[in-house]
């Protein structure tokens, strides 16, 4: 009995599990087909392959007995939960039957009257198509009548469309009602292709003369530039839909708009008029025509993009000769900003095709051409203020300093301008502009040394002789003479050169690096960034050149003054003399003005009287040295006459004594004067050396240099020098005379005196 009883719950439990698992799962599972299936163990509760007896002796084994009643109470609990889901799910089942048993028997009770009904409706549609049979067999023959007499009603209208059409294609034509007339002759063209040779012949040819009128409308509508982009599109369709020839009408309307295009010059309408609406005209009329192109002409898309590059071409090189003239940023940016407004309204009709990057390029090329203008500009700014130098003398007459003053404030303020202008550019927020900004920075720091570069070769070209090396040779004397390079134009260009180099290039460098230091490093297109450093050397180098160059120049031509002087007496046969020469008038002339001059250009040497006072001893003693020998030697002659050796004694001692003669060439007044006052006396010296003197030529030359110390002393700075070169002349005097007696003290003080008077007299008249 209690086998029976343990086999019936067994069962049924199992048959719980099998009803939940059914329940639960969405496929139901073969385990109970397979217990010994592989991934199931024997000691596992939950699966089908469970087996108790092998689960109670693992738990025996493994558990202890407190372990054994805990895994008890929790298994009663979940036999409970268990019980109550089932429960639950029991009664969930069981009002779903029940609902599904009540629908079952509302459909059977609905169901039972539905034959009956069909049957019924069944008879009257049989009925309703035994009487439409009948009334068609009735009405067969009125209806095919009809149809017939239909058919030849429309047949009867056709015809008399086909006789009214050109009467209506006339009336169309007065109305201008292009549309219908097209529409009528389409849908007439097949009667005329079947039946125009014969029955219709006259309506054909009548309706034919119609359509070349309307034809020859249509084109002078296409053609027309009064009419509206709309009329004239529909136009150009009405005569594609006749079978018009459209690329006959396409090669006209481009020949067309091409010479409305080269009349086009809307930049120019913006460089002449300041106004700003001054091309809103022709801009608007230029896309109209566009817009309206691409309607009538949908394939015409290359063509108007190659026309309006060559528009775009056409003005910006309008731009480029522009730019060439002198023009300011604003004016640049004005008619830049025009194009590319173009540029944009173009683009919105050409879409497929942007025109943007051919206008960047374009505008690259300007902007950077702009930028060479204007430092062009400003090297021709300087060359025109140092031409001037060259009309001095004539009848203008133009400041060495003016013209100084001139060149610095164009190379200084000039450049500051050049910069201040380029500037507004790169802050203007035109779109266009600013794709180009680091190569406008590029551009003005590779102008600067483009600048300079050329004013270099300015510089050396206005010495007759595009050569950087400028050394003072004859044949670059010649090239200066044959271009009138006066050798006040060449101390100029001396003090402009130092000053570009000390001054003017560290000053540029601070506002370049200040507005212009954001460029693409190493990005340039031709040639190197701006190098301060190698400019300014060069700079300050051709101003020693030229520095250089200027003493020569006026050296010379003092030399050749004196070569004069000596060549042309026979001084063997000289006379006694009377007066000093007319020569040293000349000289002195020729240093006064070089005196002006430097005066003009060069500054006075602040450091003189310290230099004085350092070297005040020595220069003293050698100038009062040479007092003393000069007395010595003259009383000595007056009182032993020809003595040999007393005069060869005087001469060592005058040999001894030693002064610097050539000297490095400063910047200063003193200093050039006293190189061409020294290389003057040693050119005198060389000239007196290749004669041969009686007592009154050497006389002569005693005369003329005893009068030359007073006026020199005012004019140069080392007395010491002066009077050893002056002595110097007169010891080279003594050893080429013949009878070297000099003049008395007395007769030589009056005529130095006579000379003086008559200068201080000459000076006063020029006063006056």
């Amino acid at each position: 009995m209690d086998t029976d009883d343990e086999t019936l719950l067994d069962e049924k439990a199992r048959r719980t599990r099998d009803l939940l698992a059914s329940f639960y799962s969405p496929i139901p599972s073969a385990s109970s087909n397979n217990p010994f299936s592989k991934h199931a163990s024997p000691d596992d509760i939950n699966s089908s392959s469970f087996q108790p007896d092998q689960y109670m002796k693992i738990m025996a084994r493994k558990s202890s007995l407190e372990g054994l009643l805990q895994r008890h109470v929790e298994m009663v609990a979940e036999i409970k939960n268990l019980d109550t889901d089932l429960q639950m799910l029991v009664y969930e089942n069981y009002n779903k039957f029940i609902c599904a048993t009540d629908t079952i028997k509302r459909m059977k009770s609905n169901i039972l009257g539905m034959e009956e009904n069909m049957e019924q409706l069944l008879e009257r549609i049989m009925s309703v198509q035994s009487r439409s049979d009948s009334v068609n067999t009735s009405l067969c023959e009125n209806r095919e009548h009809i149809e017939k007499m239909h058919r030849t009603c429309n047949l009867l209208r056709k015809i008399q469309f086909i006789y009214d059409l050109p009467d209506r294609l006339g009336k169309c034509i007065k109305s201008e009602a292009y549309a219908d007339a097209v529409r009528f002759y389409i849908g007439a063209m097949p009667i005329f292709k079947a039946y125009g040779d014969s029955s219709f012949q006259d309506c054909k040819r009548a309706s034919e003369e119609a359509i070349a009128i309307i034809v020859k409308n249509l084109q002078g509508k296409v053609f027309s530039d009064s009419e509206s982009m709309q009329v004239r599109a529909e136009a150009a369709v009405l005569l594609k839909q006749l079978n018009f020839p459209v690329d006959y009408l396409k090669t006209k309307l481009l020949e067309k708009l091409e010479l409305s295009l080269r009349d086009m010059q809307f930049i120019t309408e913006v460089m002449e008029n300041d106004s700003p609406s001054a091309h809103e005209a022709s801009i608007h009329e230029l896309v109209e025509a566009i817009r309206a192109f691409r309607v009538i002409f949908p394939d015409s898309e290359k063509q108007l993009v190659q026309l309006a590059q060559d528009l775009l071409t056409r003005h910006f090189l309008i731009i480029e000769e522009y730019v060439k003239t002198r023009i300011c940023s604003e004016d640049l940016l004005g008619v830049l900003r025009v194009i590319w407004n173009a540029v944009l309204r173009m683009d919105e009709v050409l879409e497929e095709v942007s025109l943007s990057n051919h206008s960047l390029e374009a505008t690259k090329d300007a902007v950077k051409l702009y930028i060479r203008s204007a430092f062009s500009h400003l090297t021709q700014d300087i060359s025109d203020h140092l031409l001037k130098v060259l009309k001095r003398g004539g009848a203008e007459e133009y400041s060495l300093e003016v013209a100084l003053d001139a060149s610095i404030k164009a190379v200084l303020d000039g450049g500051r301008n050049v910069l201040l202008d380029i500037h507004k550019i790169l802050e203007d927020n035109l779109e266009i502009v600013d794709k180009l900004k680091e190569l406008i920075i590029d551009w003005v720091q590779q102008g600067y040394q483009d600048f300079f570069r050329e004013l270099e070769v300015q510089f050396i070209s206005f010495l007759g002789r595009n050569n950087s090396s400028a050394t003072p040779s004859h044949g670059l004397m010649e090239g200066a003479q044959g271009v009138k390079a006066f050798p006040s134009l060449v101390l100029v260009l001396a003090q402009l050169s130092a000053f570009i180099g000390q001054t003017a290039i560290p000053k540029i460098t601070e506002e370049l690096a200040a507005s212009f230091s954001q460029g693409s490093v190493g990005g340039y297109e031709y040639g190197l960034s701006f190098v301060p450093g190698v400019i300014s050397q060069k700079f300050r180098a051709a101003g020693e050149k030229f520095l250089q160059l200027y003493i020569n120049m006026r050296t010379q031509k003092i030399s050749l003054l004196l070569k004069k002087r000596f060549a042309t007496p026979n001084w063997v046969k000289h006379k006694e003399p009377r007066e000093v020469h007319m020569f040293v008038d000349l000289f002195l002339q020729e240093l006064k003005i070089t005196g002006n001059e430097v005066k003009q250009i060069l500054p006075q040497d602040l450091t003189k009287h310290r230099r004085a006072d350092s070297n005040g001893s020595s220069a003293s003693s050698r100038s009062n040295s040479f007092r003393e020998e000069k007395e010595k030697f003259s009383r000595s002659n007056i009182q032993k006459g020809r003595s040999q050796q007393l005069l060869e004694t005087h001469l060592a001692k005058l040999f001894k004594q030693k002064v610097e003669i050539f000297t490095k060439v400063e910047y200063t007044q003193e200093s050039v004067v006293m190189t061409i006052v020294k290389l003057c006396l040693k050119s005198l010296q060389e000239y007196v050396r290749i004669q041969t003197f009686n007592r009154s030529g050497f006389q002569q030359i005693q005369l003329d240099i005893q009068f030359l110390r007073t006026p020199l002393k005012e004019i140069v700075e080392d007395e010491a020098a002066m009077d050893f070169l002056l002595d110097e002349v007169i010891v080279a005097a003594v050893e080429r005379c013949l009878d070297p007696i000099p003049l008395e003290l007395p007769i030589l003080d009056r005529l130095v005196q006579a000379k003086l008077a008559q200068l201080a007299q000459h000076r006063e008249q020029d006063l006056i």
